[in-house]
């Protein structure tokens, strides 16, 4: 008996054994086809300032990942307790710094669990419900995807550091504004402002009030319709 045969024999079998072929393949597909849904969901609906896209690439492999180790430990008590004695030591230091970016992975991680519990149907029906509430609460609160709005994304990079000057600038000139984020720089600072223009006057201002700081001033608008103001 070669090495190829002694592999089937001890390794696959008993793998099949434990957890069938084609269950384990269907709980794959259908995390994976339920996981892009919520990424498409997320970077279409979501309020993050951060960039949806690249966020939500995680998902996928957070997804996967929680239900590979569903799967191995679930039937050994044994691998189980040694799963809660490898989390104590492990410290996750990502930086979330929203809390929907966080639900939006507890999700991820709800379609892993329920995956590598064999739970393939319980996923499905579970986050459709979830994603419809979602949905229906966007609705009510005004932030639907085909409600338009005049919200904006505003980022100003300047080596001025006069932060109530620029405040003053944007309180000015934009009818809604408020400060989402701001970094220190060696000289100067970076700030992140959401706001809602209603004609090309308002920017137009704006820009040459911002620009008008000083010569290496840069100026950068982002049309994000559903922003929350």
């Amino acid at each position: 008996m070669n090495i190829l045969d002694k592999i089937q024999e001890k390794y696959i079998q008993e793998f099949t054994q434990n957890i069938p072929l084609d269950e384990f393949l269907l709980n794959i597909v259908v995390t994976a086809v339920l996981v892009g849904i919520l990424r498409l969901f997320y970077i279409k609906y979501a309020q993050t300032v951060n960039n949806r896209r690249r966020f939500s690439i995680n998902f996928l492999p957070l997804a996967l990942g929680t239900l590979l180790i569903i799967m191995i430990v679930k039937s050994s008590i044994a691998l189980s307790l040694g799963l809660v004695g490898a989390l104590s030591i492990v410290r996750y230091r990502a930086a979330i710094k929203e809390p929907e970016e966080l639900t939006y992975l507890f999700i991820a991680i709800g379609l892993g669990l329920a995956g590598g519990a064999n739970q393939p149907v319980l996923a499905i029906v579970a986050f459709t419900v979830i994603l419809l509430l979602l949905l229906l609460g966007k609705l009510l609160s005004g932030q639907a995807a085909l409600k338009k709005e005049s919200g904006v994304l505003i980022n100003i990079s300047t080596d001025s550091d006069d932060l109530e000057q620029i405040s003053k600038i944007m309180t000015s000139t934009l009818k809604v504004v408020e400060l989402r984020r701001m970094d220190t720089l060696d000289k100067g600072l970076e700030l992140s402002f959401s706001g809602e223009i209603t004609d090309l006057q308002q920017l137009n201002e704006m820009k040459k009030q911002i620009t008008a700081l000083s010569p290496k001033t840069k100026l950068t608008v982002i049309n994000q319709p559903h922003i929350a103001l």
